[in-house]
C-alpha cells in the first residue's frame, strides 16, 4: 500500500517515465558516440538515471525493496566509473 496521495503518486510515475524517454537519448549517446568520453559519460549519466527511476518507483508504489535495489545499483555504478578511471590511467593517457 502507497504511503502518498494519488496525485504524488502520478507525479512520481510520470516523472519515472519522463526519466525512462530521457534514457533513449541517452542510450543513443551510449552507442553513437561520438568520442570515448562521450559514451564513458553517457554510460555513468545512464546508471544514475536508472537509480532516480527506481527510487521514484519505490516512493510512487511504496515499494522499499526497490530503495535497497537503487543503492545496490548506484554503488555498482560508482565502481565501475573508477574501475574505467583506472583502466584509462593506467593505459598512459586521459581517455
Amino acid at each position: 500500500m502507497s504511503a502518498v496521495t494519488p496525485f504524488i503518486e502520478d507525479v512520481f510515475l510520470g516523472a519515472a517515465a519522463l526519466f525512462m524517454v530521457l534514457a533513449i537519448a541517452l542510450t543513443y549517446r551510449a552507442i553513437k558516440g561520438p568520442t570515448t568520453q562521450d559514451r564513458v559519460l553517457a554510460v555513468n549519466v545512464l546508471g544514475t538515471n536508472t537509480v532516480v527511476v527506481l527510487a521514484l518507483l519505490a516512493a510512487a508504489l511504496g515499494e522499499t525493496a526497490l530503495l535497497d535495489i537503487a543503492l545496490i545499483y548506484a554503488l555498482l555504478n560508482f565502481l565501475m566509473a573508477m574501475a574505467i578511471s583506472k583502466f584509462t590511467v593506467e593505459r598512459g593517457g586521459v581517455l
